[in-house]
């Protein structure tokens, strides 16, 4: 849909539905203006525009009647409160007393952020790691030096200031992490897990930060992960979208803490950016919008490019065969599709040296990658992912190299979804990160992959293509996938005898892209001896009898169990794992009654029931699932109404029916007979 269609679409819709339509960060005029004919002046159902700006003037020129709300910074004992939170993280703790000392230099120094938010969340960040006076004095006395330079240039410039002392402070091992965000474009949502390997990858977390935890080897991986964390925890990188069990799958800067990192990496000729949405053309070459002077060429390794909607052939770095550049990463927009299908053999005669190439979601390539791919022997990082590509060459046996090789070309399950792959994925033995297509071709019958010892994740295990068997050696495993039911049952067999595991496996998906769950029975007992560290299982197929409670790992946060059809209510052995906080069951169950007794599910965040044609009865106690903020249920026709028992759970925020029955609805709603059994919920979604 072009932009003048959409424009159109919006504008009817506001006319027809009273809407709330937030716009946030608006920085122009001239943004708003191209913005504007997408929204009414007034509406007869009474839509209105939240639009937020840090300029006066684009709030004015939007709507001279509208209602200006300016925020306030935050006055002193409101900025010494939030402080606080950052800065003595055990404040709430029993027993726990703030230091004289400390806060007589934390007063002094929160006086200096005058009341703005992200200048006492960045500060208070910085000081949670120092546990001494003398640390508290030393950062004191750098914030004094700081806000020296900006003493008669206001609060945004004291501001900056704050924000580059977090940056000066940090760990030597930190900065190069933080530097690396400067890539991603403006409010990029950052993916952690990918960010994690391209660390690795580049060498900013090596072999030498690798130690022994626990008598257990703790991966480059799990140290990326925990200064990931670190930069979370001081507020310098901001927390994005968290996973069903917690952990952390985005992130992202804040604009501002953005502008930094580009200023310090721009002093550092640390990254090249060429901005098709942002650049201007000028004299039939694409500028860079980061810089305003041109970087040595000589020492650039680093190059981002930003696709645009309206560009589809992309300039590359101006240099011929520049023997320096080593990460090349593009970002492009959805709907981006490249005019010209031979522009990676032209990255590949340029750019020898690569170490990283990343070309997630670029399309319009040819459909057999180049050839030419085999020139790339220094590569340790190659996604390929969403290109499309359906061929690969023989020549990606020379990227010996190779740490992690993405190759989901494919996004979408379709009889056309089958990627040809060679047999030369096992001379790849750095592989340490491995994702395969869903559907494998290739000339030969089998894939070899047993030799890959270093090997933490494999997505999409091959097994019509290889011997499951091979799996045993791979003994670094974290992550496996195997989506061919044809074989779940000959992998559980592979621990017979119970000596044989996977000791570090910590999650584990047997799941298929079919229309059906397959009906062959899955041994859990037996998986789960071999498995023995699982965090998070996701099992399709049938289950005779759930292992006793003391047979699941004490490990395990999320458990998904589609199709399993027991015929014994699955919640009384389910209830008792201790720190299990994710459950989601597809047809699970064929009995008629369940029952959540007290004290079951003590950490259990989502529950999500679905397809029980039998279920028609449910009890909860009251005391089982205390901490439960999420439900649904769908397609569960029998059941006639929800239990008593979640007027207990005082904890829960959503809740979703889905295909249910039109009785069953009604009884939850505002004047239903139920519906004082959940009132206290926010959210109740009805979808059919």
């Amino acid at each position: 849909m072009k932009d003048d269609e959409l424009a159109k679409k919006l504008y009817k819709v506001q006319q027809e539905k009273r809407c709330l339509i937030v716009i946030d960060d608006i920085w122009t005029t001239e943004a708003w203006e191209t913005l504007y004919p997408a929204f009414p002046d007034e509406t007869t159902v009474g839509s209105k525009i939240l639009l937020t700006t840090r300029n006066k003037k684009v709030a004015l020129d939007a709507d001279l009647n509208g209602f200006l709300h300016e925020p306030e910074c935050l006055n002193e004992e409101k900025s010494w409160e939030l402080f606080q939170r950052k800065a003595f993280p055990r404040k709430d703790e029993p027993g726990f007393v703030v230091d004289k000392v400390m806060e007589s230099l934390g007063r002094e120094m929160v006086g200096s952020c005058a009341g703005l938010p992200l200048a006492l969340i960045v500060l208070g960040g910085l000081l949670a790691t120092k546990e001494t006076q003398n640390e508290w004095d030393m950062v004191h006395r750098n914030i004094r030096t700081h806000l020296a330079r900006s003493k008669e240039r206001g609060r945004q410039a004291r501001l900056s200031e704050v924000l580059a002392l977090s940056y000066h402070e940090l760990p030597y091992q930190l900065k190069p992490c933080f530097l690396y965000l400067s890539q991603f474009p403006e409010d990029f949502e950052i993916p952690t897990k990918k960010l994690v390997q391209q660390w690795v990858a580049e060498g900013i977390v090596s072999l030498q930060d690798e130690v022994e935890v626990d008598e257990r080897h703790e991966t480059m991986e799990e140290v990326a992960e925990s200064y990931l964390h670190d930069l979370i925890n001081r507020s310098i990188v901001q927390l994005g979208v968290r996973g069903s069990t917690g952990t952390i799958k985005t992130c992202r800067l804040h604009d501002l803490m953005r502008d930094l990192c580009l200023a310090k990496a721009k002093q550092g000729n640390f990254i090249h950016i060429i901005d098709h949405v942002q650049g201007n053309k000028t004299n039939g070459a694409l500028q860079s919008s980061t810089y305003s002077r041109t970087m040595s060429v000589s020492r650039i390794r680093r190059c981002a490019i930003y696709l645009s909607q309206n560009v589809q052939e992309p300039v590359l770095p101006e240099y011929k065969k520049n023997p320096n550049l080593r990460s090349l990463f593009f970002f492009r927009p959805k709907k981006h599709r490249l005019l010209d299908g031979h522009f990676l053999e032209s990255v590949f005669d340029k750019f020898k040296l690569l170490k990283m190439l990343d070309l997630e979601g670029v399309k319009g390539l040819e459909e057999k990658l180049p050839e030419d791919i085999g020139t790339l022997i220094q590569l340790r990082f190659l996604s390929l992912k969403k290109t499309r590509i359906r061929e690969l060459p023989t020549s990606l046996v020379n990227l010996v190299s190779l740490q992690t090789l993405n190759l989901q070309t494919i996004d979408k399950v379709s009889w056309e979804s089958t990627v040809q792959v060679p047999n030369i994925i096992w001379k790849m033995e750095q592989l340490r990160h491995l994702y395969l297509p869903k559907w494998c071709g290739n000339v030969t019958d089998k894939l070899q992959l047993a030799n890959l010892s270093n090997l933490q994740t494999l997505v999409n295990f091959p097994a019509n293509k290889c011997d499951v068997k091979d799996l045993l050696p791979l003994t670094d495993l974290r992550k496996l996938v195997l989506n061919d039911p044809r074989y779940f049952e000959t992998f559980v067999q592979i621990f017979e005898p119970p000596n044989k595991t996977l000791k570090y496996l910590m999650s584990l998906s047997l799941k298929t892209d079919l229309l059906s769950f397959p009906n062959k029975v899955v041994d859990l007992r037996q998986l789960l001896f071999g498995c023995p560290r699982l965090c998070k299982l996701h099992v399709e197929g049938r289950i005779e009898n759930l292992p006793k409670n003391n047979e699941f790992p004490s490990s395990l946060t999320k458990l998904t169990l589609w199709g399993s059809r027991l015929v014994e209510d699955p919640m009384e052995a389910l209830g008792k794992l201790p720190h299990l906080k994710y459950l989601n069951g597809w047809e699970v169950f064929t009995g008629k009654k369940m029952i959540c007794s007290k004290d079951s599910f003590p950490q259990l965040k989502t529950l999500l029931l679905r397809g029980l044609p039998n279920f028609e009865e449910w009890t909860i106690e009251e005391g089982a699932m205390p901490t439960m903020s999420r439900l649904g249920i769908s397609d569960c026709y029998k059941l006639k109404m929800v239990p008593d028992g979640l007027r207990f759970i005082t904890n829960l925020r959503e809740l979703e029916i889905r295909w249910m029955s039109r009785a069953f609805k009604s009884s939850l709603e505002e004047d239903g007979e139920d519906f004082y059994k959940v009132q206290h919920v926010p959210s109740i979604v009805f979808l059919n």
